[in-house]
């Protein structure tokens, strides 16, 4: 099975979870934006959760199809289209060989993931296919997909094989066979044009000013276009410390939200670097770098302070559900496969 990058879209790239191990070497970690879309995407299809698949942002590409293949998106609602018909989100989806899917308006959401059986044929950079754009690393030749690539699967696990094989008579003379059932919506992430991000308290949080902090968890901000895969440039109430700080550069990770001395909070994101120094004020809590990531520039979110043992509680409830999630879709692909 391979894909066909007829018109690569605004920016498509190779993402899995990410590269681990390396931030000491000044390797950064990458991977997807949202990984909860992602890992579901990969689940859907037969393939493990770290599989590489296409992270697509904002506006789609067109890919046509060789081979039949199965297929999930998932993530944000980009308009995937079929020979003119609606392919349904968060669900396998079989592709007639030679069709064409393309993307539309982006309803909600800012990145989709397609995730194909088997998993996207790159080679492994520093144990991970992630693609890192500044520094031309992994995916496809360290870059953004182009018009006239070819990905191709990686090996096809034997349930996946087996699920198309059955579903092969319910195409017939239609662009794609959709399964009936699908990953519903009580089990997404609580995805909003106006998100509510929950954080808790970074390690500078103390030495800004009161009006500051309740500024903090009290107005929304407003996700400016200089933001990108490396960080979200937020504009809002001006953060001001109670004097001057020069913290120590330290490690950051994903969510970590930074003051620079301007005082408009930058969180950092998947392609973010490994130390930072300016002022930390908060930290988004794991469950909800998700939702963080399918916000548009343009769009507003409001940050809500909860305590390190709610978030660890949330991040515990949510791997759980994740994990009965995909056993269940497990079985589903198992039965419908005849296995």
């Amino acid at each position: 099975m391979s894909l066909h990058i007829i018109n690569p879209g605004l920016l498509s790239t190779i993402q899995d979870l990410g590269r681990f191990g390396y931030q000491h070497q000044g390797v950064i970690v990458c991977g997807a934006m949202d990984s909860f879309a992602l890992r579901a995407a990969n689940v859907l299809v037969g393939n493990g959760q770290d599989e590489a698949a296409l992270e697509i942002t904002l506006l789609g590409p067109s890919i046509r199809f060789e081979g039949e293949t199965l297929i999930a998106i998932c993530g944000g609602d980009l308009s995937p289209i079929i020979d003119g018909q609606p392919v349904p989100l968060w669900r396998p989806v079989l592709v007639k060989t030679g069709k064409v899917l393309e993307f539309g308006t982006c309803i909600q959401g800012a990145r989709a993931y397609l995730a194909i059986a088997g998993g996207i044929d790159v080679p492994l950079v520093m144990e991970s296919r992630s693609t890192y754009l500044r520094a031309g690393l992994g995916g496809l030749e360290g870059r953004a997909m182009k018009a006239g690539d070819v990905l191709r699967s990686r090996s096809v696990s034997e349930i996946s094989k087996n699920y198309i094989k059955k579903s092969l008579g319910a195409l017939k003379s239609k662009p794609f066979a959709a399964a009936p059932w699908c990953i519903g919506s009580p089990a997404h992430p609580a995805y909003a044009r106006e998100a509510v991000i929950r954080v808790i308290r970074g390690r500078d949080f103390a030495h800004f000013t009161e009006v500051s902090r309740n500024a903090f968890v009290c107005q929304p901000f407003r996700v400016t276009p200089q933001s990108d895969r490396m960080g979200y440039r937020m504009e809002g109430p001006v953060l001001e410390l109670e004097s001057p700080l020069e913290p120590i550069s330290e490690g950051v990770s994903f969510g970590t939200v930074q003051v620079p001395s301007e005082g408009n909070p930058i969180i950092l994101m998947a392609d973010r670097q490994t130390i930072g120094g300016y002022p930390s004020i908060a930290q988004v809590v794991t469950v909800d770098l998700p939702v963080l990531a399918q916000v548009k520039p343009g769009e507003y979110v409001r940050f809500t302070e909860i305590s390190l043992e709610k978030a660890e509680k949330l991040y515990i409830d949510m791997e759980q559900s994740f994990d009965l999630t995909s056993k269940a879709i497990g079985l589903y692909l198992k039965k419908e496969g005849g296995v």
